[in-house]
């Protein structure tokens, strides 16, 4: 059996769509353990109408406040041999359960199903969100989204399926650390999970104005930011080795900052020459062609610019580095 943990929140004009995809599944045997988190509208009166009619659908109220709390009141529910997440306001695709049940069981445990996901929305998909779409689906489609881990989120939250005991092992929903969908990915890349490729759209994505991800705090860029920085400095950095950190945008100087506050010594690289060899925080900027004389070095690149990444890429490439060894893209 296959546990669907649905938090929602005044999603009412949504849910029946929702829903609707669940009980069309062509795999029937399966849960939904959906919990409301304070909705004002008619969310839960919605959900609880859809309990009378399907046994399998099972609705909670928040035993707290907010999706964390939410996630762990629908999981201490659960009774499935494979756990999966689904939003309240998104669509599965009639064969997504099937397909992800087939891939587990033929893969194995230490695996995650994950599948491709389109965003659909009444008003069109911004350019942001369709690059962040064709890049996710492209890692997808070969199971490689691990090599890109420090960019952003590779693993879509609604979308993924995962053995009950390789969940447990991975920590489930218990740390209390946001965006928890992040944090989440982080742990299955911790344990040492691989992701089964996925070649097919199994996740349609809704876009609007007001979904948590765009209206929420926790979902703000320094909390991506305080995500990585934790994993980076747990599972990658050597201490071995000559830390640098590349550029002085927002996101350099927010990780320059939490380097400082943990006492880690780091090399400061940039190319502006109204910043290099001035101080910030205390430490000096260096012009980036002081990578060639460090021995050994390990960086963090927070440099935005695609073409400016390129460039970082291929001269490291010259001196021999390696990603997701030598040098870590943060953006």
């Amino acid at each position: 059996m296959v546990s669907i943990i649905i938090p929602f929140k005044n999603t009412a004009h949504f849910l029946p769509a929702c829903l609707d995809s669940i009980v069309n599944q062509t795999y029937k045997s399966w849960e939904v353990l959906a919990v409301n988190d304070g909705s004002i509208d008619d969310s839960f009166d919605l959900v609880s109408e859809y309990s009378e009619k399907d046994n399998r659908i099972h609705v909670f109220q928040n035993r707290g406040q907010g999706i964390i709390p939410a996630l762990q009141t629908a999981y201490a529910h659960s009774k499935g041999e494979f756990i999966t997440r689904m939003d309240s306001d998104d669509i599965m695709v009639t064969h997504r359960l099937e397909k992800m049940v087939h891939n587990l069981k033929y893969k194995g445990n230490g695996h995650v199903a994950i599948g491709q996901v389109k965003y659909f929305s009444n008003r069109g998909i911004s350019n942001g969100y369709a690059r962040y779409e064709q890049w996710l689906n492209k890692l997808t489609s070969a199971g490689n989204n691990f090599t890109e881990i420090y960019k952003e989120c590779v693993i879509p939250s609604p979308c993924w399926m995962i053995s009950k005991t390789d969940f447990e092992r991975c920590g489930a929903f218990s740390p209390n650390r946001y965006p928890e969908d992040y944090d989440l990915t982080f742990r299955f890349y911790e344990n040492d999970l691989r992701i089964i490729p996925c070649q097919e759209v199994l996740h349609y994505w809704r876009d609007y104005d007001t979904r948590t991800s765009r209206t929420h705090e926790h979902y703000a860029q320094n909390y991506f930011l305080d995500i990585k920085i934790h994993y980076f400095l747990k599972l990658d950095h050597d201490t071995n080795r000559s830390l640098v950190v590349w550029g002085a945008g927002f996101k350099g100087k927010k990780i320059a900052k939490a380097l400082l506050k943990e006492k880690i010594d780091f090399i400061w690289l940039c190319d502006n020459p109204n910043k290099i060899n001035k101080s910030i925080y205390g430490k000096e900027m260096h012009h980036f062609s002081m990578m060639e004389t460090l021995q050994s070095p390990q960086s963090i690149i927070t440099v935005a610019n695609e073409n400016a990444q390129d460039e970082i890429r291929t001269h490291l490439t010259k001196l021999n580095q390696k990603a997701m060894e030598d040098y870590y893209f943060f953006c």
